[in-house]
């Protein structure tokens, strides 16, 4: 319905915008399909906004949609192209033209990538992506398995870098077809093969670069688990460096190009004669400093006295030692004169007060038959027989008188 205006009786503009949104919104939803050209999602926050672009015309409308619907939509990311439930409205606080998004999902590529993200969150749960479980290279590969296209570029490209660097590699290549149907089949069938070789020790799997659609094959759930049950050490070269499959992941390296992974799998042979040449030059300069050095040493040792004169110590100590033998015969000497002297000394306190030397001095000692010593005239009666001991022998002999003094002193 129209609004009756003019000049003198103008409308509100509050009439105006709620009439605009009136009429607007009868409108209802309707399904639309654009590109998904700016995300805002605030933390924390109910509502989000979007702007989404027409593919061909320059066209673009914002939208806004509550968490719910975002997260029902799945992983999104700028440049996806997208199909909206949306319902126009005005918002009256600005008069501005605006849609809301009651349903948002994934078209085209989008849709692949939505699915692709949704499988690596799964296959990353199960532990496929974990890097503990990657090994490591081997150094010098007896064997390298090539899985790629025939006669395709990234087959080129591996095996003349790879030759370039290291003449004496040796590639097993199993051919397949690296996009379109049958790719997931071919590739894993190569794998098992390649993986089964024992003369086989590392195998690249390589294809250039291309869409998201020629790639797709290498983000099959079956191929990443087959990558995954390789007990060979596998390295993915799949596309360019944006691109990341499934089995970029799974795998135990993953290369930017096939050139990548001929870098990868086998060394630098001039690097690793230049590193030969630099540790030699490095052991030859130890080995030289450390000869210097003992040299220096033994010099030293040369230098000192001890092994300038070797003899010299024991000379010092042969002089000592004799100079110890003459004064331990000296001491000893004077010892045994003192006590000679010593000897000879007691012997003459000795002799002096031994009895033999009063008898030879002219006394005897009287003793009855009993060897009992007589020093008293009260002890002997005549006719007893008395024993006269001299300092030459013994006399016997018999009493024949005893004179008595009444006074002995």
């Amino acid at each position: 319905m129209s609004l009756q205006s003019s000049p003198d009786q103008p409308q509100p503009l509050r009439v105006v915008v709620q009439q605009t949104k009136a009429w607007v919104e009868r409108c209802g939803t309707v399904w639309v399909t654009g590109q998904l050209i700016e995300l805002k999602r605030r933390s924390g926050a109910v509502t989000h906004f979007l702007t989404l672009r027409d593919a061909v015309a320059e066209v673009s409308m914002s939208v806004t949609a509550s968490t719910a619907v975002l997260d029902a939509a799945g992983p999104l990311a700028e440049g996806m192209e997208v199909v909206a439930l949306v319902r126009p409205t005005v918002w009256t606080r600005n008069g501005s033209l605006n849609f809301e998004c009651t349903d948002l999902r994934t078209a085209g590529e989008g849709r692949l990538l939505a699915a692709i993200e949704q499988r690596k969150r799964m296959l990353q749960a199960e532990g496929l992506f974990d890097p503990a479980r990657k090994r490591a290279l081997p150094f010098l590969p007896r064997g390298v398995g090539l899985v790629t296209g025939q006669g395709s570029a990234a087959e080129r490209d591996v095996l003349q870098v790879a030759r370039l660097r290291w003449p004496g590699v040796r590639f097993v290549v199993r051919h397949a077809v690296m996009q379109g149907q049958g790719c997931v089949e071919d590739v894993r069938e190569a794998l098992g093969v390649l993986d089964r070789d024992p003369s086989v020790d590392v195998i690249v799997v390589a294809r250039g670069g291309g869409s998201v659609q020629d790639l797709l094959p290498f983000s099959d759930e079956s191929l990443a688990r087959a990558v995954f049950a390789c007990r060979t050490p596998v390295i993915s070269a799949i596309g360019h460096e944006p691109d990341t499959p499934i089995i970029d992941l799974v795998a135990d390296v993953r290369a930017a190009t096939p050139t990548d992974a001929a870098k990868r799998v086998v060394p630098d042979v001039a690097n690793e004669r230049a590193m030969a040449s630099q540790a030699v030059q490095r052991l030859r300069g130890a080995m030289l400093r450390l000869i210097d050095r003992e040299v220096q040493t033994v010099h030293a040792l040369r230098s000192r006295p001890v092994l300038a004169d070797p003899l010299g110590p024991l000379t010092v100590q042969s002089d000592r030692l004799d100079e110890l033998r003459r004064r331990c015969r000296r001491a000893a000497l004077v010892r045994l004169r003192e006590d000679a002297t010593w000897v000879e000394h007691t012997l003459s306190r000795v002799r002096a007060l031994s009895p033999r030397a009063t008898l030879l001095r002219g006394y005897a000692i009287l003793s009855d038959a009993d060897g009992l010593t007589i020093d008293s005239t009260a002890a002997v009666e005549t006719g007893q027989v008395l024993r006269a001991m001299l300092a030459d022998g013994t006399l016997h002999a018999q009493v024949t008188e005893v004179d008595r003094r009444e006074d002995p002193a």
